[in-house]
């Protein structure tokens, strides 16, 4: 795949640089159509792969020229699975690259030709990944805190989100996302890929408008117990002495999250309700953080603490009952 930009500096690309993409969806709607738009000309083939959507995602995504796979919903459902299953589809005649986009996403103009010519030029990189946006960042607090969220460093990374550039081949030889992790499968497979040697990265680019959607309260909860979750099944299953994995991701939910509400609550039952005071800590975590983020994110990120606690409890409960991971919707 070769081409240039509409600007007068060419483009240079790999001739063997075959580029296929792999969406991900359910229930889209509009956000879908626009997606599959934004790939359009930037791809050899379109996967589109459906997770039980109601909506006419599926006929959709066919009048859009993508090849649609319908995802056994009788499994238990995770990004993973759905990603490995376009995965699996492009296997009979792989492409170089792959681009991976979630249906509520549009791909950016121009970031196939960045983030392409970047891996040309860099062969020890596996998976390169740009700015993402929110498309409504105005739309809500939780839409904004989505896009500083999305606003990371540039440079070598340690694990990239769901839009991301890809080598196939390193990709095929890792074997894909893990199917069983319900969130956290981007970081787990980076971790695998650095392991063997692989290197991530974040390029000045814009790459994709994501459309968070999040307009309530228990809407960001349950996006951050999501979190809470990956952190915990992260740092307990894949962390070690040299790597550890979301440790410190983890360890601050338990502590903000957990042990320290739940020491005040003892304390001040147990000896003395002056143990309340203890309390103090979340104000002063507060003041500590508006300088880094702001008041406001400042504010979200201390209170989030207690819902990735929650996320942590329960990912340890179903190992306890050895249940198989619900997904932990929030749209």
């Amino acid at each position: 795949m070769s081409r240039q930009s509409d600007s007068a500096e060419p483009v240079y690309i790999a001739a063997d640089a075959v580029i296929d993409a792999v969406v991900i969806g359910r229930n889209e709607g509009a956000r879908l159509i626009a997606c599959l738009r934004s790939l359009q000309g930037q791809a050899r083939r379109i996967i589109y792969v459906d997770s039980g959507s109601t909506d006419g995602s599926p006929d959709a995504a066919i009048a859009a020229g993508a090849k649609v796979i319908a995802l056994d919903m009788a499994k238990p459902f995770t990004a993973a699975r759905a990603r490995n299953a376009g995965l699996r589809a492009l296997a009979t005649d792989p492409p170089a690259l792959v681009q991976f986009i979630d249906g509520d996403c549009t791909l950016q103009p121009g970031w196939i030709d960045s983030a392409s010519r970047f891996l040309a030029e860099n062969p020890g990189v596996a998976v390169v990944c740009g700015r993402r946006r929110e498309r409504f960042p105005e739309a809500s607090i939780y839409n904004a805190l989505c896009d500083a969220e999305w606003d990371t460093p540039e440079g070598e990374a340690n694990a990239c989100g769901g839009d991301s550039l890809m080598r196939y081949a390193p990709l095929a030889a890792a074997g894909g996302f893990r199917d069983d992790l319900i969130a956290g499968e981007e970081p787990e497979l980076c971790l695998r890929l650095r392991q063997a040697g692989w290197k991530i990265w974040r390029i000045d680019a814009e790459m994709t408008l994501h459309d968070a959607a999040i307009s309530r309260f228990g809407q960001w909860w349950r996006r951050v117990e999501r979190a809470g979750h990956a952190f915990a099944e992260g740092a307990t299953r894949f962390a070690s002495r040299d790597e550890p994995f979301q440790r410190r991701e983890y360890r601050r939910a338990l502590g903000w999250g957990l042990a320290l509400p739940g020491a005040t609550v003892f304390l001040a039952l147990a000896w003395h309700p002056v143990a309340a005071l203890l309390l103090l800590a979340y104000p002063a975590q507060i003041w500590r953080l508006r300088g880094r983020m702001g008041w406001r994110a400042a504010f979200f990120n201390t209170l989030g603490k207690f819902p990735e606690a929650v996320g942590v409890l329960r990912f340890h409960l179903r190992r306890l009952t050895r249940r198989d991971s619900t997904l932990i919707e929030y749209k």
